[in-house]
């Protein structure tokens, strides 16, 4: 990767390839060698917005393979909406035409919406999960978010031209005059609210869950979820035999525009990965 004006930089260098399946050109980049990570961006992002952390990842011994999400980075759209359940489908798909053996999968934002529903479709394929910034509903945002999320329509395409978010866009898509239309299924994806809830209830792998102290939502939903997957239930013992098989990690500092390229991201995610050897 190279520096743009954005910041988002790696000192990795990635090897990029197309896979079609599940009916979409997915554009994907692989980096190092070891145990396989399927590493999924932000709505509006790319691959390379995670900076340095590719790099740190692809040094604790991973083989990181990172996913332009349908419309976004190098990945043409198609004619079916911005919905992170059927982007899941094309994760499951990508993981079995690559032949990969339980990956383990990280995914921030939108990514972590199609990193959740992928590990629910298909829990087979799945070693461990990295929720980053998830949010199991709508209404957990801040109501002044809430509110600006209400106004990312296809007009508000040419005002966010000046955003980082466009820029990386039209250095990377195969078709930049797609903007408005990603634009305005991304506000599609968000104006009828959601609720994940059922979810997040039916994960069975190890699961960590990675907030900001400064993100979209309060630290108290991330521990909301926690709990719901069986966390914060009783003290853990001196022996650790009352933790759960699922983790929680609010990186302080942060923000929501912040902790995907942050060092202290990878500081929570790598030991999480790195522990035990979980049946296959």
């Amino acid at each position: 990767m190279t520096q743009t004006q954005t910041g988002w930089t790696s000192e990795a260098t990635g090897e990029g390839a197309y896979a079609d399946v599940n009916g979409i050109n997915l554009y994907y980049e692989t980096y190092g060698q070891g145990r396989p990570l399927i590493l999924l961006h932000g709505g509006l992002g790319a691959i390379s917005m995670f900076g340095p952390i590719i790099g740190l990842l692809v040094e604790a011994g991973h083989q990181v393979i990172g996913v332009d999400l349908q419309a976004h980075g190098r990945t043409a759209d198609i004619d079916r909406p911005i919905d992170v359940s059927l982007m899941a489908g094309d994760i499951a798909a990508l993981i079995e035409h690559l032949g990969l053996h339980k990956p383990d999968l990280v995914g921030y934002s939108l990514g972590a919406g199609t990193a959740l529903y992928a590990a629910v479709q298909r829990p087979e394929l799945i070693r461990r999960l990295v929720l980053v910034s998830v949010v199991m509903r709508h209404s957990a945002y801040y109501p002044e978010l809430r509110a600006l999320q209400g106004q990312v329509t296809a007009e508000a395409a040419e005002f966010m031209k000046q955003t980082p978010m466009y820029e990386l866009y039209s250095s990377l898509a195969p078709r930049v005059e797609d903007w408005p239309v990603l634009v305005s299924k991304i506000g599609d994806s968000m104006a009828g609210g959601f609720d994940h809830s059922a979810a997040f209830g039916t994960l069975t792998m190890p699961t960590l869950l990675v907030s900001a102290d400064g993100d979209m939502a309060s630290p108290r939903h991330t521990v909301e979820i926690f709990e719901m997957l069986g966390g914060g239930q009783r003290d853990g013992g001196w022996d650790k035999s009352g933790l759960p098989i699922h983790q929680m990690s609010i990186i302080p500092g942060e923000t929501h525009y912040s902790i995907f390229n942050s060092p202290k991201l990878a500081a929570a995610v790598i030991p999480f990965l790195a522990e035990g050897t979980d049946p296959s």
